[in-house]
């Protein structure tokens, strides 16, 4: 896949409608990818701040990813080392009860596979909250696949999704501090040769 081809299906991408009639905010599709990319991070969908800026977790919930990964912004936005592509590309807007709604059930079908067709450098995908998990894994519960991350090495690291939220998850679960955040740090560490 050239630069060129990738450059083109984004632009198809950024350019859906499909669900606009369902999206509050309008369809703003956010991804960061380069053909040349080796760690891919697979999440949710964006929230209200990252459809106001275009820039995938530009937000808390980046914050917290960044701290958990042991990287800084530019490393974590060089498009040549990490590929950010969401579940769902748009913000889905809020649940009637607080947080945001699940990612658009058209897009992952109708563009990741596309997108991940052209990444042939990726080494390991981060699988960012239920959403990423369940769709590449299957059904399952969260705290026990990043408990057991070892089980989905070297293709995949289960990881919670790091919203505000998951700070009092962290306490009462002192081993993702002890266990899954050094090894996390070490296999980003291996596959962007640092």
């Amino acid at each position: 896949m050239s630069d060129a081809s990738l450059d083109e299906l984004v632009a198809r991408i950024r350019a859906c409608t499909v669900c606009a009639q369902s999206l509050p905010l309008g369809p703003r599709p956010v991804l960061h990818v380069s053909p040349r990319a080796r760690l891919l991070i697979a999440s949710q969908a964006p929230g209200t701040k990252v459809h106001e800026t275009g820039v995938s977790f530009n937000d808390a919930s980046g914050d917290r990813l960044r701290q958990w990964l042991g990287m800084d912004r530019d490393t974590f936005y060089d498009t040549e080392k990490v590929a950010l592509v969401p579940m769902g590309f748009c913000y889905p807007g809020r649940l009637p009860k607080g947080g945001d709604r699940p990612p658009r059930p058209e897009c992952a079908p109708l563009w990741r596979e596309q997108v991940l067709s052209e990444l042939h450098d990726i080494q390991l995908t981060l699988l960012v909250g239920s959403y990423a998990q369940n769709y590449v894994l299957g059904p399952g519960r969260v705290s026990d696949r990043v408990a057991h991350f070892r089980n989905y090495l070297p293709l995949y690291f289960p990881l919670p999704h790091p919203s505000w939220r998951t700070g009092a998850w962290e306490k009462r679960n002192p081993w993702f501090g002890d266990e899954v955040l050094p090894a996390l740090r070490q296999e980003v560490a291996r596959i962007l040769g640092k």
